[in-house]
């Protein structure tokens, strides 16, 4: 239901878009976000995306560097990550709520439906 894509190596300083595409109708009211996990760590929460598309949050550590946005079919959340650090290397996964509180977004045990990882690998 959500296909998550747009991963690759890239080099300290580079972009990458990421895209989760859904195909039901359902999650086109819901709270969409993005998590990753890096190798030996916790999954951690990076941004999420409103179903409006007018509030978003985004963790402390991409605040400035990654913006989430929605496309204009609304069945796409993209993730905008300019000047790519070697500590944003990870699997990144989507994943969607439609009972979210905006103070429950970055809690990943929140979100119902995920989305298959993609990964990010960035070299210094």
């Amino acid at each position: 239901q959500l296909q998550a894509s747009g991963g690759g190596p890239v080099q300290t300083g580079g972009s990458l878009r990421l895209s989760c595409t859904n195909s039901e109708q359902t999650f086109r009211r819901y709270v969409e976000a993005w998590f990753r996990q890096a190798p030996g760590k916790e999954r951690e929460f990076v941004a999420a995306i409103k179903w409006s598309g007018q509030h978003t949050s985004y963790a402390d550590s991409v605040k400035g560097r990654f913006t989430i946005s929605r496309g204009t079919a609304e069945n796409t959340v993209f993730l905008q990550m300019n000047s790519l650090k070697p500590e944003d290397t990870a699997v990144y996964y989507c994943a969607a709520d439609g009972t979210l509180i905006r103070s429950s977004w970055a809690m990943s045990t929140q979100y119902d439906y995920w989305g298959q990882e993609t990964l990010v690998t960035v070299s210094s």
